[in-house]
């Protein structure tokens, strides 16, 4: 649950460092098709433009991480790191040749993830999920649209398109609380058989008999 707020800060550290000793750091972004480029795929998402850059990406990156970590905690780790990795490199082979930063390819994965696996998992959590996700960013959709002037629209759809696909690969790995729970009648353990007369009455009979 610490790694969500590790990361936010270690975004707003460096974005105070660039402020204060007023360097750019646009040349860490991912360059496409360039192999100087490749290095923005580890640092793109670390660096923002201004302050409202990096506050619009702050906010829905918290919420979403946290219900990531808290609610799918098996699998948070991993699905981060792959929508991470798998956005700037999906990026790098198919956006524009601009320098693309910021982390809100990685924020629509992280929403991508948390609808998606409510479609694929279907379990009462993950759909109910879906929905709080659905209602807070259902604006967020317009964002995968091309020609936004100033907007990496690429990092967008590609980051919505790698939390699907995180999404669809860990389905089965479901939290224990998402297990079903057995029915009532497996639960009881079952009653002894009653007899009318004691089993053994007619054994016993027979020996006295003897």
């Amino acid at each position: 649950m610490n790694f969500p707020l590790v990361f936010l800060g270690i975004m707003w550290a460096i974005h105070l460092l660039k402020t204060v000793l007023d360097v750019n750091l646009v040349q860490f972004g991912v360059y496409p098709r360039v192999p100087q480029g490749l290095k923005g795929i580890l640092f793109s998402p670390l660096i923002h433009s201004d302050w409202h850059h990096l506050i619009s990406n702050s906010v829905p990156f918290l919420v979403l991480s946290v219900m990531i970590f808290f609610f799918y905690s098996r699998v948070a780790v991993r699905s981060f790191i792959l929508i991470y990795v798998l956005t700037g490199l999906a990026v790098w082979l198919f956006g524009r040749r601009v320098f693309h930063i910021g982390a809100s390819g990685v924020v629509y994965g992280l929403l991508a993830f948390v609808f998606w696996t409510g479609i694929f998992r279907r379990s009462l959590k993950s759909i109910v999920l879906a929905l709080i996700v659905t209602f807070l960013y259902s604006g967020y959709f317009m964002g995968v649209l091309p020609n936004q002037e100033g907007i990496s629209w690429e990092s967008h759809l590609l980051g919505a398109l790698s939390g699907v696909f995180t999404a669809f690969w860990y389905k089965n790995e479901i939290e224990a609380d998402e297990l079903p729970e057995p029915p009532s009648w497996e639960e009881e353990e079952a009653d002894p058989p009653k007899y009318f007369l004691d089993r053994n009455v007619f054994d016993r009979k027979k020996g006295e008999d003897v």
